[in-house]
């Protein structure tokens, strides 16, 4: 008995010696994974405040390395010295990240609205046009996302030129609402499969319509995926760089182009670079930690099933 007994205890201290390497290499590799992610965060916030010497040089840590100085926030005008001055500089920044900011938010409205609806519809109905049917319809939104968007460069230049959309916010929402259209759509048919038919049938019994249905039992039950949807297609859009810059040329640009022109033929502006770039992250970062609750809900509603 004290044989199998101390065997059964060796087996056990060896399950468990083999758990805690386990969760050791494990910790480590989130630990690694967390600095590769977050060390070009943290050098674009302190370069901000470095000099030419300071980049060059490739000093890390502030008052250790170097001293900080409000060098990339004065050349955008919103240093605490300049922030009441009259400035073109920081004019020409407001200008482009509120364009960034309407376009971003526009599109991502648009997209979630026709998105959920078209989502629902392919969700509760069944269509069917010669040998299309709903599969058929919903592979046919997601293939968008196969194309790459150097394909429809030129296709879009001349359609926009026609149209008189060139350098225009509407120009720039109606294509990325086309672009995000098909991701809202697929995590929305998610979202919707996983809420009982049960209750929209008794809904319909009670007198609601389509639309009542949608609007007063749908929507809010699949609320976090909306959330969620919007999310995604707004970071999508705020990133986005190649047609804001072959769509747009002085009214329209967006942050990310002016972010790019800070790469001139005198050499790269670090400071202004990390400035303008800091400002970018910054909306994106805040919509991550107050948002993070319907973000996850709303990405795993559909896990379970």
């Amino acid at each position: 008995m004290s044989i199998l007994s101390s065997d059964i205890y060796g087996r056990e201290s060896i399950r468990r010696f083999n758990v805690a390497w386990i969760r050791i290499f494990i910790y480590f590799g989130l630990i690694f994974w967390a600095f590769v992610c977050l060390f070009p965060v943290y050098w674009t916030l302190t370069t901000v405040f470095k000099n030419a010497v300071s980049v060059t040089q490739g000093y890390l840590i502030p008052w250790i390395d170097f001293p900080p100085k409000m060098i990339g926030l004065r050349s955008l005008g919103l240093s605490p010295n300049t922030i009441f001055e009259v400035s073109t500089v920081r004019d020409e920044f407001l200008k482009r990240f509120s364009n960034s900011a309407i376009v971003s938010i526009g599109a991502s409205f648009i997209a979630v609205l026709i998105g959920s609806l078209a989502a629902y519809g392919l969700t509760r109905f069944q269509y069917k046009w010669g040998f299309f049917k709903n599969n058929d319809i919903s592979f046919f939104f997601l293939s968008q996302l196969i194309i790459p968007p150097v394909v429809l460069a030129l296709p879009f230049l001349v359609l926009y030129k026609e149209l008189a959309l060139l350098d225009t916010r509407i120009g720039l929402i109606l294509l990325y609402t086309l672009m995000v259209l098909p991701i809202v759509i697929w995590i929305m048919q998610d979202q919707f499969s996983t809420i009982p038919i049960e209750l929209e049938e008794a809904a319909f019994i009670d007198g609601l319509s389509v639309w009542g249905v949608f609007l007063r039992i749908v929507t809010p039950l699949s609320f976090p995926g909306m959330v969620a949807a919007f999310i995604l297609c707004f970071v999508l859009s705020w990133n986005e760089y190649f047609f804001a810059a072959l769509l747009t040329g002085a009214d329209a640009t967006t942050l990310p182009v002016m972010v790019a022109s800070q790469t001139g033929s005198q050499g790269i502006s670090w400071w202004s670079m990390a400035a303008l770039s800091t400002a970018a992250i910054a909306p994106l970062a805040l919509i991550g930690i107050f948002l993070e609750s319907y973000i996850v809900k709303g990405l795993t509603a559909g896990s379970g099933k």
